[in-house]
């Protein structure tokens, strides 16, 4: 890794591992943030289903029905995550997930740390391109960002949450938008109802350590 790619991915780095050891705080939550394209597929010929002795058989054929994507919005020291289903990824995407955030999930918050990757669309002028300028404002305002750096998604809870939910929820064909959104939401009520979270222990004095080999020598 260049010297200078090197130095930004351990300023984003340890900038994370920071945010990630604060304390508690309702006013200013963290909320970790990641995004996911899923492939929706049908049976092409109709699935026989689990008889006494039998398991479920279905034919290796699928039929494509088109593609969309998951929001994912975590507050792992809540226990907290809510799913949404949408059929892009653009900046306007990304922007009206922000404002539900903002304005449905968290409306009294001070001001909301999110953590997310560096994509295109995750940007404050995402918001202007959006909305009007008084309302991309006040959304704004209420950020604290803290992107993740290149090539460094393990740093981010979210990517950890839709791992769980691809293996536990996606595993199966999901042929249409609705099915999927029916599915992540249930998903997501038996996740928040136990209070699942995930204990993040890797900070930056062991990063010191372990990933030495990217710290620039001085």
């Amino acid at each position: 890794m260049p010297a200078k790619s090197s130095s930004e991915f351990v300023a984003r780095m340890e900038d994370i591992l920071e945010t990630y050891a604060l304390p508690y705080d309702p006013e200013i939550p963290l909320i970790c943030m990641d995004e996911q394209p899923v492939q929706l597929l049908d049976h092409s010929h109709p699935p026989e289903p689990m008889k006494p002795g039998k398991v479920c058989r279905e034919d290796y054929e699928y039929v494509r029905k088109g593609s969309c994507s998951l929001f994912l919005f975590t507050e792992p020291l809540a226990g907290w995550r809510h799913v949404r289903v949408s059929e892009r990824r653009t900046k306007s995407d990304w922007a009206e997930q922000v404002r539900e955030l903002l304005e449905v999930h968290y409306p009294k918050a001070k001001r909301v740390r999110l953590v997310m990757d560096n994509l295109n669309t995750h940007t404050i002028s995402s918001l202007y391109e959006t909305f009007t300028p008084d309302l991309a404002l006040s959304l704004a305002k209420r950020l604290e960002i803290h992107y993740t750096p290149k090539h460094g998604s393990w740093l981010n809870i979210a990517e950890i949450e839709l791992s769980a939910l691809t293996v536990q929820c996606l595993h199966r064909r999901i042929n249409s938008m609705e099915q999927l959104q029916r599915e992540a939401t249930a998903w997501e009520a038996d996740r928040n109802q136990a209070q699942k979270s995930v204990h993040w222990h890797f900070t930056t004095e062991q990063a010191r350590g372990k990933l030495k080999h990217l710290y620039p020598v001085i």
